[in-house]
């Protein structure tokens, strides 16, 4: 089997590699999926996802068509480099292989021009046209034309909310600051129409490439505020040049007055993704980013 063949033929894929007519390596995929490299008989590589049996349950329906779709999305937008999709079949995915580099300031900054690029590229309306994921959690991707406070509120912050709630991740006093920030949603200004956004922008999964680019991978695409992505960075310790890609990333597009307030605002949605998953190792993650987006408004409450 060699690259067009598969292009050509991408149902067959599975079969070459339950007869181990492929070779096949291993490498580090993430948390969710069992990951390898795919070698074919004409030199080429692919890097394909699967769903391990280790879940103890089947592959979500839709849920590499959502990854598929969200990268052609990105992709179709000419800016951030994006793998091209080789195979989205129900059970696995299998995208252009994309040789590692290291970090270096020259790609940082040219991915800060790239990411605001992509921004640029809008949306017809916040959510998207396919189901949502954020890793292996279901996402409301319900499009609404806004505003966008009320949309990420009701989309992205209050089923994350119930979830960590009814899973004891969060008590009643993380849950009321939370809370009060969506009463006060309105209030933190900076309502932009969508942008195409990544919506996962952490820095496990940005991919800093041979070619000195950063390529975006893993994403919960969709149609959303740029502040997002950008307060996603800097989470969990942020990528390397992290000051480099955010200047180049102004001077491409300057962000809106106030937006450093509002970062734990936009940092929250994916706190609480977490605090679903994982529990109560994000209890004080979570409260610190309510606490410090209503300290940004008059007369808020944050004593709890």
């Amino acid at each position: 089997m060699d690259l067009a063949y598969l292009r050509a033929h991408p149902e067959h894929l599975p079969t070459f590699l339950t007869h181990q007519r492929i070779r096949e390596t291993p490498v580090s995929g993430g948390d969710i999926c069992a990951a390898s490299r795919l070698t074919l008989d004409d030199g080429h590589s692919v890097f394909a996802k699967t769903w391990p049996e280790r879940h103890g349950r089947p592959v979500p329906d839709g849920f590499f068509a959502t990854e598929a779709a969200g990268l052609g999305w990105l992709r179709e937008a000419g800016t951030v480099p994006v793998p091209e999709v080789v195979v989205a079949l129900p059970e696995l995915l299998a995208l252009e292989w994309i040789e590692p580099g290291e970090p270096s300031p020259e790609a940082a900054e040219r991915f800060g021009r790239e990411l605001a690029g992509l921004h640029r590229a809008g949306a017809a309306a916040f959510g998207a046209p396919w189901p949502g994921f954020i890793g292996a959690l279901g996402q409301d991707n319900t499009a609404e034309p806004g505003p966008w406070g009320e949309w990420f509120a009701l989309r992205r912050i209050l089923p994350y909310l119930r979830a960590s709630v009814d899973g004891a991740a969060l008590t009643s006093v993380e849950a009321g600051l939370v809370e009060q920030l969506v009463d006060r949603i309105g209030e933190f200004g900076g309502d932009e129409p969508p942008a195409r956004i990544h919506g996962d922008l952490w820095r496990g999964n940005l991919l800093w490439g041979a070619d000195e680019r950063v390529w975006l991978v893993d994403p919960a695409a969709h149609g959303g505020h740029r502040e997002t992505d950008l307060a996603q960075l800097a989470l969990f310790g942020g990528p390397p040049h992290l000051d480099r890609i955010v200047a180049a990333y102004q001077e491409a597009w300057p962000l809106s007055d106030g937006w450093r307030e509002r970062v734990p605002l936009h940092q929250l949605h994916l706190l609480l993704v977490h605090s679903s998953l994982f529990g109560t190792a994000y209890r004080d993650a979570v409260a610190g980013a309510a606490r410090g987006a209503l300290r940004s408004l008059p007369r808020a409450n944050v004593d709890r």
